[in-house]
C-alpha cells in the first residue's frame, strides 16, 4: 500500500475524467462544428493532444476501488466513469452531449513495466470519439507514461499515438519524444507527427511542437503553418467541479469513497490519512471475501465488459445516454 503522504487527494477515476471535462475552452464542440472532414479531423488531433497533462512526479492518485464511479457534467456534456476491474485495474468511461450529438467511449487498462531506473506505464484499451451528426467515429490510443528515477527524476508522456477515422480514411501518427537527461528547452516535451489519407498514403500535413506549449500544423503542399493547439489557452482558468446536489450523489462516487482520506491529506495529517486509506482498502477486501464465500461474481453496474487474449479489455455502456450529474464544472 502506497503511504498516504505520496497520494494526491483524488482518485485515478477523477484524473481520467478531468482529461475530458477539465478544459478551458470547448474543443469538442469545435470538432463537431467544422464543415469539412479534414478540418474536423485536425480538430480531433488537437483535442487528443489536449488530454496530455503534465504529470506530477512523486505523487499518485488513489487506486480506484471496484465499482467506484465518477459522474460529472460540464454544460451539456455528461461524463460517467466506473472502475470495472480491480486486478488488473480497468476503467470504463462514457460521455454524451445530446445537444452536440457527441459520444465518447473509453476502456483503459494501464500496464506498468519496470526497467530498474524507470517505470513505463502503457495504457491499453480503446478510445472512441463519435461525431454522430457526421457519422464519424475516431479511434485513438494513449501515449505511455514514463516515470524516471535516475539520473534525473521526472515523469512524461512518450511513445506513439495513432488516430484514425474509418469513414473518411484520414489518419494521424503522433510521436511523443522522451526527454534527454540534459533536456534543452526546445526539445522538452516535443511532439511530432503527420496526417495522411490511408487510401493513398499521401501525407497532407506535418505536425510539430510541444504538447505543453503550442503545436503547429504545416500544409505540405504550400508550406503554410497554423497553430492547432495552445496549451495556455486550453488549460488556463480551469475550474474545479462542485457538488450541486449532495443527495443525488452515489455512495460509489470517488469524492464520497475517498472523502475522509482527502480531507486528512489536505490537512497534512498523514497518520489519520493513512488510517482512513487503510479502512477503505480493508472494506474492499472484506467485500471480496464475502463474494468469494457466497460464490458471487461482481458485475459492473453501468457497463458491459468483455476481455479476450486477442482484443484485450473492451466495454460498452448499458445506457445510451449519460444523465446529468450531481457534480458540475462551473462554466
Amino acid at each position: 500500500m502506497l503511504p498516504a503522504i505520496f497520494n494526491l487527494p483524488k482518485s485515478h477515476l477523477q484524473c481520467f475524467g478531468e482529461l475530458v471535462y477539465c478544459i478551458g475552452n470547448d474543443m469538442l464542440s469545435k470538432c463537431n462544428s467544422l464543415e469539412s472532414p479534414l478540418e474536423r479531423f485536425t480538430a480531433v488531433v488537437a483535442w487528443s493532444i489536449s488530454m496530455n497533462r503534465p504529470p506530477v512526479f512523486g505523487s499518485a492518485p488513489y487506486n480506484p476501488v471496484l465499482g467506484e464511479t465518477h459522474h460529472v457534467s460540464r454544460g451539456n456534456l455528461n461524463i460517467l466513469l466506473e472502475q470495472v476491474s480491480h486486478h488488473p485495474p480497468v476503467t470504463a468511461l462514457h460521455a454524451t452531449d445530446e445537444k452536440e450529438n457527441i459520444e465518447i467511449i473509453w476502456c483503459q487498462h494501464p500496464a506498468p513495466k519496470f526497467y530498474g531506473a524507470s517505470v513505463e506505464a502503457e495504457v491499453h484499451g480503446r478510445r472512441q470519439l463519435k461525431l454522430l451528426n457526421h457519422n464519424e467515429t475516431y479511434e485513438m490510443n494513449s501515449p505511455k507514461l514514463c516515470i524516471r528515477f535516475l539520473p534525473v527524476p521526472g515523469a512524461d508522456w512518450v511513445g506513439n499515438v495513432k488516430i484514425k477515422c474509418h469513414e473518411t480514411g484520414l489518419e494521424a501518427e503522433l510521436f511523443y519524444k522522451a526527454n534527454p537527461f540534459i533536456a534543452l528547452r526546445r526539445n522538452h516535451r516535443a511532439v511530432k507527427g503527420k496526417i495522411n489519407n490511408s487510401s493513398s498514403s499521401k501525407i497532407l500535413f506535418e505536425i510539430d511542437g510541444h504538447w505543453d506549449r503550442t503545436v503547429s500544423l504545416k500544409d505540405v503542399n504550400n508550406g503554410k503553418s497554423t497553430i492547432i493547439y495552445n496549451a495556455k489557452e486550453v488549460l488556463t482558468g480551469l475550474r474545479a467541479p462542485i457538488v450541486k446536489d449532495l443527495e443525488e450523489m452515489w455512495p460509489s462516487e470517488s469524492a464520497a469513497v475517498w472523502s475522509e482520506v482527502s480531507q486528512y491529506i489536505m490537512r497534512q495529517d498523514w497518520e489519520k490519512a493513512s488510517e482512513a486509506k487503510k479502512a477503505v482498502e480493508e472494506k474492499q477486501r472484506k467485500l471480496l471475501r464475502e463474494r468469494e464465500s457466497a460464490g458471487e461474481t461482481w458485475v459492473p453496474k453501468h457497463f458491459t465488459v468483455t476481455c479476450s487474449k486477442e482484443s484485450g479489455w473492451d466495454c460498452s455502456s448499458i445506457k445510451k445516454v449519460v444523465p446529468p450529474a450531481p457534480i458540475v464544472v462551473p462554466l
